[in-house]
C-alpha cells in the first residue's frame, strides 16, 4: 500500500491507505479526528467539509491521494484557535442546535470571510448552501458570519 504525507491542522502525519480512500476515512479512522462528518457520502451536505489550502472541500469525495501535499484544517484544528472570530460569532449567535453540521457549516463560513471580508446576505446564502442544516439554523448562521466578519474588522 502506498504512504501520504497529509499536512493536517499544522502537523504532517504518513498514512498507508489506498490512493483512492476518501479524505474523510482518513481523519476520522486512521487518525482519530472525528469532527469532521459523514453525512451522505456523495459531497452533496457538506458534513464532512474541511479546509485545504484555504478552500472549502468536501473530504468525503477526495480520495486521499489528491490531499496528500496540501495544507488540511478540520474543526479541531479551528478549535484550538479559542478566539477565532468564526467561532466566538458562532457562540455569541447561539447557532447550533443539534450541531451536526456544524463543523462543515464553520469551516465554510472561515472560507468565505477569506474571500470576502465584508459578505452581504446574498453572498453568505450562496458561500452556505452547500453544507445543510437539517434543524434550519440558517438565519442565526447569517447573523454569526456577519458579527465574524466585524471580529475580524471587515463588517461595518
Amino acid at each position: 500500500m502506498p504512504q501520504y504525507t497529509l499536512n493536517v491542522n499544522r502537523k504532517d502525519h504518513v498514512v498507508d491507505v489506498a490512493a483512492d480512500t476518501p479524505l474523510l476515512w482518513v481523519l476520522r479512522e486512521t487518525l482519530g479526528l472525528t469532527g469532521t462528518k459523514y453525512g451522505c457520502g456523495q459531497g452533496l451536505c457538506g458534513s464532512c467539509t474541511v479546509l485545504m489550502d484555504g478552500e472549502a472541500v468536501r473530504s468525503c469525495s477526495l480520495a486521499v491521494a489528491d490531499a496528500a501535499g496540501k495544507s488540511i484544517i478540520t474543526i479541531e484544528g479551528i478549535a484550538e484557535e479559542k478566539d477565532h472570530p468564526v467561532v466566538k460569532a458562532w457562540l455569541e449567535e447561539e447557532v447550533s442546535q443539534c450541531g451536526y453540521c456544524q463543523p462543515g457549516q464553520i469551516l465554510s463560513a472561515i472560507a468565505l470571510l477569506k474571500q470576502k471580508a465584508n459578505p452581504t446576505d446574498a453572498e453568505i446564502d450562496e458561500a452556505m448552501s452547500g453544507v445543510l442544516c437539517r434543524c434550519g439554523t440558517y438565519p442565526r448562521i447569517r447573523k454569526a458570519i456577519h458579527r465574524a466578519a466585524q471580529l475580524k474588522g471587515g463588517g461595518q
